[in-house]
């Protein structure tokens, strides 16, 4: 059932927000490879993180998202 909980706004492809060649650069660094959709999972981590940030802001009363926010 958790597997379902995911929303319309998890299916719609986000904006990538990283850059692909560093997430990649530091996952060739330990000796692995990179599938061909890290680079967008990893942005949408993100993003998520992100948007906790923002509403963690917003629950303050602040218009600034600080570091200890996320």
């Amino acid at each position: 059932m958790a597997a379902k909980k995911k929303t319309a706004k998890s299916k719609k492809a986000r904006e990538i927000v990283v850059v692909g060649s560093k997430v990649k650069d530091v996952i060739r660094s330990a000796g692995y490879r990179s599938d061909g959709e890290l680079v967008q999972a990893v942005s949408d981590k993100v993003h998520d993180m992100l948007e906790a940030a923002i509403k963690r802001a917003e629950s303050n009363k602040r218009g600034t998202v600080r570091p200890y926010d996320l």
